[in-house]
């Protein structure tokens, strides 16, 4: 651990849940994620003079993809691996660390965590396996430690696969199993986290170093588990309520209404005859339903009402096994925080066949609609388009103009492998959106990477008949990253784009004074003017930010901007372990 002094050169809506200057106490910055800090002093006039303050190494090198909390002048950050930190937050000093001792071997979904909760001197983290710790704020010890979910049986074979199959002959990423990557969040007297790992895809290592994630394989079978976002009490951990993200038989069953379309009316290539039946054979397909929760929930304060998107279906891609609409996979839920009681869902893609997670964080903000003010939450979508809807009962307003190329959204794969753009990637992916409502505009970080979707088969072994299964990958084709700003008040016209080199994958930050924080895999973390998209400012962290930026003030009243610079291995970019504050000269 080291820590170096730099040597080198309008508020939240109340109804939201408003944050002062001086912290940044919660993921999203209010319980309504829009991220927006009240900082004035850094503005497009000066932000170019910005420099780093503090430097703080954790020793830790990994994907980093954490939100600090800052509160009381104390920041905390969890690292790769479900460890945590408090540090000074004016100086980057490192105060206490909890050394997080995981009881599995084999991770389901990586080493990254998505950041902590802090409330009443306790810090909250969910763990890479499936663990939910709660910590002393001033000293890190534990509290408690309990077990969210029990390890799956964790399954990462490619065995059935024909030898000649290119696909067998690479690297596996990852296995079945439950983690919790989305930052855990506090109400009353409620922690809500949920698990990841359980919607089933069979990832490959890319062949090239450096490169992104290989193939997605859809294998057929029964892998993975349920979803679920649940409610533990502060002081003992106790599970106060549970929310299963796929709907069982004794509440409805996950099958659905067998839709051709999506709700806003976009064809999905299903097969419907073919799924009913189907159905008849595999009534314990939902028992594997998937469902993972990616991110953090948001929250109206006023109602009490949580919000949150749930990922795809498990087997991912390979339906030969779950006909039906399979609910709530890929689809934004609105519960009672205090109950966990069901409130309304929407779907985004029934029946997901591609991996179109519902991974970024939702955001709420009030819409006009006729003249008249609508509580709405928003969602940047996978599928590249920014949706918005009334929060109240879910209805869809509008949603943007796409943010992304868009091409053979909802092709079914073939032998010879159709073209699809967003893929599985995204759009959107895990990435926060920052939302201005002075300006009336919402700002999202995205990427265009282009996949080949194919249908392989298995071959038929003695009595069991050739299965299908189906492969997702990157095609060598350019890739890039866009920096969008959404005009809220004219229906998600797309105010302006900006272009990247590398795909945005990370998160936003935007201030009151008109500017917006993002960073790439390359290392460059920059500053655009919320206005038109202008770049003001870039700097270097070598390593990839991939991570959300943070705005807050040190005990001298001095603003800071802080990120963490630890890459991502998913994604091939350069790996890290530092969290750098950039403020200006004195």
């Amino acid at each position: 651990m080291r820590t170096w002094l730099a040597a080198v050169a309008c508020a939240v809506p109340m109804a939201i849940g408003a944050a002062s200057p001086q912290e940044w106490p919660l993921h999203g910055l209010d319980m309504g994620n829009q991220r927006l800090s009240p900082i004035t002093a850094v503005d497009p006039g000066n932000v170019r003079k910005l420099v780093p303050k503090w430097i703080w190494q954790s020793g830790v090198v990994g994907t980093f993809q954490a939100t600090p909390i800052v509160a009381d002048g104390v920041m905390y950050v969890s690292l790769p691996m479900s460890h945590v930190a408090a540090l000074d937050a004016a100086t980057g000093r490192e105060l206490w660390r909890y050394q997080h001792k995981k009881r599995v071997e084999k991770l389901c979904c990586g080493p990254a965590n998505r950041g902590v909760a802090v409330s009443n001197g306790r810090v909250f983290i969910g763990t890479v396996d499936a663990r939910l710790v709660a910590l002393d704020a001033k000293s890190g010890k534990v509290l408690w430690d309990i077990e969210v979910a029990p390890q799956l049986a964790q399954t990462e074979t490619k065995a059935g696969l024909a030898s000649g199959d290119a696909n067998a002959k690479q690297a596996v990423t990852g296995s079945s199993g439950v983690g919790i990557a989305a930052a855990p969040m506090v109400f009353e007297d409620r922690v809500i986290v949920g698990v990841t790992g359980v919607g089933y895809g069979l990832h490959l290592d890319s062949p090239r170093a450096g490169a992104p994630l290989g193939a997605v394989i859809g294998l057929p079978g029964n892998y993975g588990g349920i979803g679920f976002l649940a409610a533990y009490d502060v002081a003992t951990g106790e599970r106060r309520w549970r929310f299963d993200t796929v709907k069982s038989p004794e509440a409805g069953g996950w099958e659905g209404d067998f839709v051709k379309k999506t709700p806003d009316g976009i064809a999905l290539n299903r097969d419907v005859k073919a799924e009913r039946k189907l159905a008849k054979s595999t009534p314990d397909a939902w028992k594997y339903g998937g469902g993972s929760v990616w991110n953090v929930a948001a929250l109206d304060v006023q109602t009490g009402r949580l919000f949150f998107g749930v990922g795809n279906p498990s087997p991912q891609m390979n339906d030969s096994g779950r006909p039906g609409d399979n609910l709530y996979t890929s689809s934004l839920v609105a519960l009672d925080a205090r109950t966990g009681a069901y409130a309304w869902h929407w779907q985004q893609v029934p029946h997901d066949l591609w991996g179109y997670d519902l991974a970024s964080a939702p955001v709420l903000f009030d819409v006009q609609v006729k003249g008249k003010a609508v509580p709405a939450v928003g969602h940047a979508s996978k599928l590249g388009w920014f949706y918005v809807h009334d929060r109240r009962d879910g209805k869809l307003l509008w949603k943007s103009e796409a943010f992304v190329p868009q091409d053979n959204l909802f092709a079914r794969a073939t032998r010879e492998g159709v073209r699809i753009t967003p893929g599985g990637a995204g759009g959107a992916n895990w990435s926060p959106v920052s939302v201005d409502m002075q300006r009336n505009l919402a700002f999202v970080a995205a990427m265009h990477m282009p996949v080949r979707y194919s249908l392989n088969e298995i071959p038929a072994d003695g009595d069991k008949p050739a299965q299908p299964y189906f492969v997702l990958e990157p095609i060598e084709e350019p890739r890039w990253g866009v920096l969008a700003a959404i005009d809220l008040a004219h229906q998600g016209r797309l105010a302006w784009t900006v272009r990247t080199p590398e795909p945005l994958i990370g998160g936003v930050l935007a201030l009151a004074s008109g500017v917006v924080f993002t960073g790439e895999g390359n290392g460059n973390f920059s500053a655009f003017d919320s206005k038109d998209g202008t770049r003001l400012w870039q700097f270097n962290c070598g390593a990839g930010v991939n991570a959300p930026p943070i705005a807050y003030e040190s005990g001298d009243g001095k603003a800071l901007i802080a990120v963490a610079a630890g890459g991502s291995q998913i994604w091939g970019y350069a790996q890290g372990d530092a969290v750098i504050a950039f403020g200006l000269p004195d």
